[in-house]
């Protein structure tokens, strides 16, 4: 199958296994953090069933899900508009560098700009040059913007 024979739709509660699979794979490949799946499960249930927590966008072949990233989204006071953020962006491994997240992305992108939301954004360790490598091919750009955190 070829990238454009690729379907990107939102998720349903029939992915809940294969993203919550997809973001534990996530955080290993990028960051090599080990999520507890029980966690990761409950957190995916409960997105697909509040889209106030997030949106999860998937990438379709004949072979079933091949890529996913969840869009959260930030209230801006300055702009009155949301700020989508991508998270958990995750293609597998045998599909890399044949499009797919770049469909992913065009796909949210288009939403975003029917929601007038102001900008597309997102967070990726400095470490992982091949995600960012790809961010920047598709016109991302670091921003003037650190993120700063406390864990709790």
């Amino acid at each position: 199958m070829s990238p454009e024979q690729i379907v990107i739709r939102e998720a349903g509660p029939q992915d809940l296994r294969i993203i919550t699979g997809f973001v534990v794979a996530m955080a290993r490949d990028s960051e090599e953090v080990v999520l507890d799946p029980e966690i990761v499960e409950a957190a995916v249930r409960t997105a697909l069933r509040d889209r106030s927590k997030g949106v999860y966008y998937v990438a379709e072949a004949d072979e079933g899900l091949i890529g996913q990233s969840l869009v959260t989204t930030e209230w801006s006071d300055w702009n009155c508009c949301e700020y989508w953020w991508l998270q958990s962006v995750y293609v597998a491994p045998h599909w890399r560098g044949r499009g797919v997240f770049g469909r992913i992305y065009r796909h949210i992108l288009d939403r975003a700009r029917e929601a007038s939301a102001a900008a597309v954004r997102l967070y990726v360790n400095r470490n992982n040059e091949r995600a960012l490598l790809a961010y920047r091919r598709l016109g991302m750009h670091e921003s003037d913007y650190i993120v700063l955190e406390q864990q709790l």
